[in-house]
């Protein structure tokens, strides 16, 4: 059965309708009729209440949270393997906390890491990346 980790790049991309929305809704389809596991890391819930938070409001931030928990996703907390290997990533790769934890999960998982982060590239994880947002041009 395949496997995905979902970045928060990946929920905020489904939340937003941005390019790659239909590859995200895909995959926790094939989650939900059984055909597919998801996977989402702790620290993923908490960047999605935060950034929705600071972008339009604390309510909207606990309806993303609350919405995230009602997905087709298992959720992964911390553990001793998972501290180990995110740490592993943090100390050998550039990368932000938060996307060494995520990238650990999706290792210990052996899930494919759906995300849009560029940041992910060097890791040795199973990866999918979803199309960037096109940026406005600034005149």
């Amino acid at each position: 059965m395949k496997r995905f980790l979902l970045d928060t790049s990946a929920l905020l991309t489904l939340r937003d309708d941005e390019p790659g929305a239909d590859r995200v809704a895909e995959v926790l389809g094939l989650a939900s009729s059984g055909k597919a596991k998801c996977f989402g890391c702790f620290i993923t819930l908490m960047e999605i209440y935060y950034r929705v938070w600071r972008d339009e409001d604390r309510a909207a931030g606990q309806l993303a949270y609350q919405q995230c928990l009602a997905l087709p996703v298992e959720w992964m907390s911390n553990s001793e393997t998972l501290l180990a290997r995110s740490a592993e990533y943090k100390a050998l790769y550039p990368l932000s906390i938060a996307d060494a934890w995520i990238a650990a999960c999706a290792a210990e998982q052996g899930a494919v890491l759906l995300h849009k982060d560029p940041e992910f590239k060097p890791l040795p994880v199973m990866q999918e990346l979803l199309p960037l947002k096109a940026r406005r041009l600034v005149k």
